[in-house]
């Protein structure tokens, strides 16, 4: 089950597969998908219906696609008292992160010329939040939280019918608790095109986030030229960087809570203890005996490597190379290595940060780049939700000083009428 190396002794092969870490095969999905897509830009309401049909097993007139009012009044009744404090609670706390995210800000670049940043809220978004194997109130969270904070005015909400056509009660809760001005019970690919191109019954938004399994983004990526749409979001990752201080029983739970959440989940551990290794992966195998998740575990546990490196700086720089979408540090002083860590979605830092906080309550968000994406994308946050807008406000003697250099660079771009622009207002004077 666990792939036990020494991180020196993987080939070149064996390093880019492990880094690569899977293919989404989109390729496979995409004509099946612009089916789907264009049926429901087409023919609308009736097309969500007959896929929500097919796909979901769940018959729904028009008029059940929209989750009303007395559903989620009844929804409260449905969630245990403790679950709805948890719920609360991680409200404030995701809110008290995401509402120091966004800024306008003034500038004087020289005497005279003013430059600012206002910050103005998209009106309309589509939040997809995933159901199937489970409900996420949390994802609700994450994803409506930083869109309302935004002041994102209308935050339509698509989420999977169960099998008997309800929306999970807490997921309900969330979206209320949350923010969310309308839910639909639509999902896979039909929600996603159903909120890019709208229905009779659900709007046309102006952007799309949330996760979803391989159809849902190759919907997204079909639309996205219409629509936008966020970061690469697929199977949970953690990777860990440990060394001989490393508690052994928190890394092997740690990684099994990663891997619990997909049969495609990755999870690696890096460290420089061959004895702690040993003790993680037998501990691995015991926790695995006894989780009520052994269906998934015994295939995302398939993907587990742990492996033995000579030093925190090879530990660092294969971290890096991988760009995990969790990151945690089990090592004895684990805020000196944040300055060397450049890609990673969220780093969780000491023993007694593990991801599940991240993934709930913490106030981070969980929407996060997997499949080395943390390269180059961050993780989700009040800033999609927003546009920003520069602003130029010069005064006379502001543009006078400016003039030549704008004028020396047009001519020299051949853009003649961008230098008479500003000639022309200085011409009275010469």
């Amino acid at each position: 089950m666990v792939k036990l190396r020494k991180l020196a002794s993987l080939s070149d092969v064996e390093r880019e597969a492990l880094i690569r870490r899977y293919d989404l095969d989109l390729e496979r999905v995409l004509p099946s998908v612009r089916t789907v897509v264009e049926d429901v830009k087409r023919r609308k309401d009736e097309a969500v219906i007959e896929y929500t049909f097919k796909f979901d097993g769940v018959s729904l007139p028009r008029e059940r696609l929209r989750v009303s009012e007395e559903e989620i009044s009844s929804a409260y009744r449905k969630v245990p008292g403790k679950m709805l404090e948890a719920l609360k609670k991680s409200i404030r706390n995701i809110r008290k992160f995401h509402e120091k995210q966004i800024h306008e800000f003034t500038c004087e670049t020289q005497p005279g010329v003013i430059v600012s940043q206002i910050v103005r809220p998209l009106e309309r978004v589509g939040l997809y939040i995933p159901g199937g194997r489970a409900a996420y109130p949390s994802t609700v969270l994450m994803t409506t939280i930083p869109a309302r904070l935004a002041g994102v005015e209308r935050i339509i909400v698509c989420t999977p019918p169960g099998e008997d056509g309800e929306v999970n009660p807490a997921v309900l809760v969330a979206c209320s608790e949350a923010g969310a001005t309308d839910i639909y019970r639509v999902g896979g690919a039909q929600a996603i095109a159903a909120m890019a191109y709208g229905t009779e019954t659900i709007p046309r938004v102006e952007a799309i986030f949330g996760p979803g399994n391989i159809y849902v983004t190759a919907a997204k990526i079909l639309i996205s030229m219409d629509v936008r749409i966020d970061l690469p979001a697929g199977p949970s990752e953690l990777l860990v960087i440990s060394d001989d201080t490393g508690n052994p029983e928190f890394i092997a739970v740690d990684l099994l809570a990663q891997a619990e959440h997909d049969p495609q989940a990755k999870v690696v551990l890096v460290t420089t203890s061959e004895d702690l290794a040993h003790r993680v992966d037998l501990l691995v195998n015991q926790l695995f005996e006894r989780s009520p998740r052994r269906d998934i575990l015994s295939e995302s546990l398939e993907n587990l490597w742990i492996l033995v490196c000579e030093s925190l700086d090879e530990a660092v720089d294969f971290s890096n190379s991988y760009a995990p979408e969790h990151l945690e540090i089990h090592v004895k002083s684990p805020k000196s290595l944040l300055p060397r860590i450049r890609n990673a979605g969220a780093i969780f830092v000491g023993p007694f940060s593990p991801v599940a906080v991240g993934d709930y309550s913490a106030g981070s968000n969980h929407v996060l780049p997997t499949g080395g994406f943390a390269r180059f994308y961050s993780g989700l946050s009040t800033h999609d939700f927003v546009k920003n807008i520069s602003v130029v406000e010069c005064s006379y003697s502001g543009l006078r000083n400016l003039s030549g250099t704008v004028i020396t660079m047009a001519d020299f771009e051949g853009l003649p009428a961008h230098a008479e622009s500003i000639r022309m207002r200085f011409a009275n004077e010469e």
